[in-house]
């Protein structure tokens, strides 16, 4: 800290994380590593795969790239971070270190809330209006609905991030989480912070509850004309191809709408740990393996660029 008009100013922060399990140090580190290794080489085969096969050139696999190129993006946020400092055991960060990673960190997520809508969109035109699916979702479109995921986000997420980090930190410089986000920090702030907390409430809204929304208003109409297809086995592959989507969705929505939508009196450090964990490091984990496993044609893709290398 530095003194400043008779006060103190915070200049780093230091980021506790896993700090109340000194013996589990070692291991931790073990699990991270190959959970970040898992999750690099498991979104990357799907980047490769979807890339390189001519069977999957279709706008579903298309926004399935992008959303693995995301999951990337989104872990590397906060996971190196984690593997440093449970190595080295230095947990400092500095202010404009953590605003940075607050910063993507938001933005990363309002794009992955938008994606999972797009992606939701693409299976109810797939689904529900067959004949004029290739008309609508065509190439174009389908670059200008991932561009806009990408970018809606970030004005607003900056604007939060500035918000946050203008308010006064006079005290603790202690963050009791294992990386930069809202809640915590809030937690560490000086005065009053309820105007911060109806704009967190606010932006939580609009960036998860109606995506969200949408999303389930998607597939109540997707399973409404699954069920009145009249073959078996197409209504077979219809819940196969979407199944996959809503697990990662509920597995997202369901614990980050939890820790932003709670109100900061009933805040547990521990509860946000856990439920952080999920949508940031277990969720990008077994995107892979829901997407790969569940679908058939990322599997016969699959066999087909291993038998071509082993060839």
């Amino acid at each position: 800290m530095r003194a400043e008009d008779n006060g103190s100013t915070i200049t780093q922060f230091v980021l506790l994380g896993f700090s109340d399990l000194p013996n589990l140090q070692g291991f931790l580190f073990g699990v991270f590593s190959i959970v970040y290794v898992i999750i690099l080489i498991g979104n990357s085969l799907i980047i490769i795969i979807t890339n390189l096969d001519a069977a999957l050139q279709k706008p579903m696999y298309f926004f399935l790239a992008n959303f693995s190129s995301l999951e990337i993006c989104y872990v590397s946020v906060t996971l190196p971070r984690i593997l440093v400092n449970l190595w080295t055991q230095d947990r400092s960060i500095s202010w404009l270190g953590c605003a940075t990673q607050m910063c993507f960190f938001l933005m990363l997520g309002a794009t992955e809330c938008f994606l999972l809508a797009v992606m939701a969109y693409d299976r109810y035109v797939a689904i529900c209006n067959p004949l004029h699916y290739p008309l609508i979702m065509n190439h174009k479109m389908c670059v200008q609905l991932a561009v806009g995921a990408w970018l809606s986000g970030i004005p607003v997420q900056i604007g939060q991030t500035c918000q946050v980090f203008s308010l006064p930190f006079c005290g603790s410089n202690q963050i009791n989480h294992f990386f930069c986000d809202i809640p915590p920090l809030i937690n560490l702030a000086c005065g009053d912070t309820s105007l911060n907390e109806m704009c967190v409430f606010v932006v939580a809204i609009l960036f998860a509850m109606i995506p969200f929304l949408f999303i389930l208003g998607s597939y109540v109409k997707i399973i409404s004309a699954i069920l009145k297809l009249s073959s078996a086995r197409g209504r077979s592959k219809a819940f196969s191809t979407c199944s996959s989507h809503i697990i990662v969705v509920l597995l997202f929505f369901g614990s980050a709408t939890i820790t932003y939508l709670r109100p900061k009196s009933i805040h547990s450090a521990g509860t946000d740990k856990m439920l952080s964990l999920l949508y940031t490091i277990v969720t990008p984990m077994f995107n892979p393996m829901i997407y790969s496993l569940r679908n058939k044609d990322v599997i016969a893709a699959l066999r087909r660029l291993l038998l071509k290398k082993i060839v």
